[in-house]
């Protein structure tokens, strides 16, 4: 038979004793530590009130002279212009870039071109519209989400720049009015040979499409007109004949519904073709919200501190290393 060993008092008095003893040493070294640093403060504190007052000082003139604001213009590219947007667009941003302030002056007519920081354009994600009496659109999403996630087909470039609206977003380092930048902005980029040719030929063939579409409701309208008459004035009895009569109705009938619905279609379209690049909302002054804005004051006299904390760690680390090599 096995016998069991009974458990040795004293080796769990010794763990004890020693785990009490690591504790004692750990909250010792915390309390050494925090009387450290007080040490360093009281050693240090006029050079740490001089870091403090310059980080303090450098920081409330960042915050008061460093702000940015954000400025966006919702546009509708008419007449297939969108890719001709995006290289306007982009060639604007690398003049910004570059600091060519001559030619955002001379060429885009930008009054203060030293204020523009940024310049970009991004799509406004309007699926319905997208897909909205284009079957064609649709196929091409079913298609193209068939072999990925469809949030990242529908964010895709491809189908982004085919969206009815983009987002024109500027960015300046003070507030502007809207006649020194944003007219003259919109102003350049509709001036365009290219396109202003087409965009005369496509309103020429909406009003003359338009006026076709009149004269056949009027004609339909008469035809309505005899056929109330006709009515009026004799009952079919034959049951062929009504039925005959009654289907063509309906579809004449469908045929001006059809034909009402895209005239108020055209009206709204040369509404908004009067221009290239139509905008359909400006948006000036937003002031850009940031981790760091307004906290500069604040977070630059620590930084300040710390760094010469750490400085003055590496220094002692040094020289404490420099003496046990020389022992």
């Amino acid at each position: 038979m096995s016998t069991k060993v009974p458990p040795n008092n004293e080796d769990q008095e010794i763990d004890l004793s020693v785990i009490s003893q690591k504790i004692n040493i750990f909250f010792q070294g915390i309390s050494t530590s925090i009387f450290r640093i007080i040490q360093f403060f009281i050693r240090n504190w006029i050079i740490v009130l001089i870091l403090f007052l310059a980080g303090f000082g450098l920081g409330w003139f960042l915050d008061s002279t460093q702000k940015s604001y954000k400025h966006e213009i919702i546009v509708a590219p008419n007449f297939g212009s969108t890719d001709y947007l995006y290289a306007k667009i982009e060639l604007i941003n690398s003049k910004i870039n570059e600091g060519d302030t001559l030619f955002l002056k001379n060429n885009v007519g930008i009054q203060q071109p030293q204020n523009l920081k940024i310049i970009e354009v991004k799509p406004v994600a309007d699926v319905y519209n997208f897909i909205k009496n284009k079957p064609e659109n649709f196929e091409l999403i079913k298609l193209m989400a068939e072999d990925g996630d469809i949030k990242k087909v529908l964010e895709d470039n491809m189908t982004s720049k085919n969206y009815t609206y983009q987002t024109i977003i500027l960015s300046t380092k003070k507030k502007i009015a809207e006649d020194n930048l944003i007219k003259p902005l919109l102003k350049y980029l509709n001036t365009t040979d290219y396109y202003n040719k087409i965009q005369k030929e496509i309103y020429k063939n909406i009003e003359v499409k338009m006026k076709q579409n009149d004269s056949i409701i009027k004609q339909i309208d008469g035809i309505l007109s005899n056929f109330s008459n006709s009515t009026g004035g004799a009952r079919k009895n034959e049951k062929l004949m009504y039925y005959n009569e009654n289907t063509q109705l309906n579809d004449i009938l469908k045929t001006k519904k059809d034909l009402i619905n895209e005239q108020a279609n055209q009206r709204i379209d040369l509404i908004g073709y009067d221009k290239i690049i139509k905008e359909n909302s400006v948006t000036l002054n937003l002031e850009s919200i940031k981790y760091v804005n307004g906290r500069l004051k604040f977070i630059l006299p620590i930084l300040f501190i710390a760094l010469f904390g750490f400085i003055y760690l590496f220094k002692a680390f040094y020289n404490s290393q420099k003496q046990l090599i020389k022992l």
